[in-house]
């Protein structure tokens, strides 16, 4: 497909870099020249100098010819105009990037008035994934599938663990537990097991289940299952704004820390229930003051990455807190994964996640659509919800007797509002939503699991 995205930052270019990944023809428009030169240079990509809301530079960029317009400049105004004038000159499909928590109560007006496709927060999307991390502080990363009745759960094994050396097809065995292990990650290798793998300390593990089961899996794996009830934030931006917003009718009690006055304020009037302290974040002798050693999580969403790597690491050294850490530009994922940051967010690459997303259901033949699709273990697996169209070719058939590529697992099955742990003696239906893990890159279409 041909994609023009406009605004070439931290969203734009890996957006671009992704997109290219899988073969889309990509033009990028920035004003910013230099910038542009510095981009396609890296990535096979065309580049347009100009103001992507001027109808000459997206003519220029070849918007008749586009199947999509991605805006994601840092003006969610300049990012609107974008789409309407790319919805009026081309007819394509438009996606914007609407991140002012104003406008947030107004995103499905916005999508129906200017005919946007998609409208994308990251900021929201970060807030969502952290909220979703304190209510199971156990787990490393939570992905829902299913509207929510299915989540991917990812946890690391510790010492004394009864996991230690059991093997894969023991553990519902053993624990009498209905849940699926799709992916193990030890050191740099990442496993799609089958069920002779043991499993070992310190292997991250990325299980499958309902709610209830994975619960039910970390009691008896002797992991903690309860919530948190005290978070203490440093940082009162956007995320932090938006997390509030969503844990306020909850029970957990937010101490935020902010050291511009005039936010401060600002968040008093918008956070009433929350507590909030004019301070500088990083001052050690504040953080003990405000009970860094006592709260239940502690996370790190200021604007610079560097901060927030360096509290949590120092919050691991004075607390048991579970540790969330916000990291937008730096790309050294591997150090990054060694340090003991706990459960690492990264906004660019949950939006670029549901871009993504978007773009492969765009392609998508056999009405099999693509529902949600995550990246896991470093970008190396995709976890994808298909909804199973009713002439997609494996209806009916088992399991078992499907030829599937290797490297791919049939993880969970939601039919009708049932959930679905699934044998090799199972079927797809038409209706059902199916969870397929996966190594190989690039699936659009549910037929695209067969060999």
């Amino acid at each position: 497909m041909k994609i023009i995205i406009v605004g070439c930052g931290k969203v734009g270019v890996t957006l671009a870099d992704k997109l290219n990944g899988e073969n889309h023809d990509i033009v990028l428009i920035d004003l910013n020249a230099e910038k542009l030169r510095a981009i396609t240079d890296s990535i096979d990509v065309m580049g347009v100098a100009g103001n992507g809301a001027v109808y000459q530079t997206q003519i220029e960029a070849g918007i008749q010819e586009a199947d999509l317009m991605i805006a994601t400049t840092n003006s969610d105004e300049l990012n609107m105009l974008c789409c309407l004038i790319a919805k009026k000159a081309g007819n394509c499909h438009t996606i914007a990037r609407i991140r002012n928590p104003e406008y947030s109560s107004e995103i499905h007006y916005f999508q129906e008035e200017l005919n946007l496709s998609l409208a994308i927060n990251p900021e929201l999307a970060a807030a969502n994934e952290i909220a979703k991390l304190l209510r199971f502080p156990s787990a490393i990363k939570i992905d829902t599938f299913a509207k929510g009745r299915l989540e991917l759960l990812k946890f690391r094994i510790p010492e004394r663990s009864s996991l230690d050396g059991m093997k894969i097809l023991e553990v519902g065995q053993k624990l009498r537990c209905n849940v699926l292990i799709c992916v193990i990650e030890r050191g740099r290798q990442v496993i799609i097991p089958d069920g002779n793998i043991s499993l070992q300390v310190g292997d991250k593990i990325s299980f499958i289940g309902s709610h209830k089961d994975s619960m039910d899996f970390f009691r008896k794996v002797g992991v903690a299952t309860n919530g948190v009830q005290s978070v203490l934030i440093v940082g009162g931006g956007r995320v932090t704004y938006y997390l509030a917003r969503l844990l306020q009718d909850t029970k957990i009690k937010l101490k935020i820390i902010e050291r511009d006055l005039a936010r401060c304020q600002e968040l008093s009037e918008l956070l009433p229930e929350a507590m909030i302290i004019h301070g500088d974040g990083s001052d050690q002798q504040l953080l003990l003051e405000e009970g860094i050693s006592q709260a239940d999580a502690f996370a790190s969403l200021t604007g610079f990455d560097e901060e927030n790597i360096m509290l949590s690491l120092y919050a691991a050294t004075k607390s048991n807190a579970k540790l969330i850490t916000k990291v937008n530009r730096i790309a050294f994922e591997d150090v990054i994964d060694s340090l003991n940051l706990g459960s690492i967010i990264y906004p660019k690459l949950i939006t670029a996640d549901s871009i993504l997303q978007y773009v492969r259901a765009m392609q998508n033949s056999l009405g099999s659509n693509i529902e949600t699709l995550y990246k896991i273990a470093d970008d190396q697996v995709e976890a994808l919800e298909f909804r199973v169209g009713k002439d997609a070719p494996m209806i009916g058939i088992p399991l078992e007797k499907l030829r599937l590529k290797r490297n791919l697992l049939v993880a969970g099955i939601s039919r009708n509002r049932k959930s679905i742990m699934p044998r090799g003696k199972d079927t797809l239906e038409p209706g059902d939503s199916v969870i397929i893990v996966t190594a190989n890159k690039g699936l659009k279409d549910l037929k695209d699991i067969l060999i």
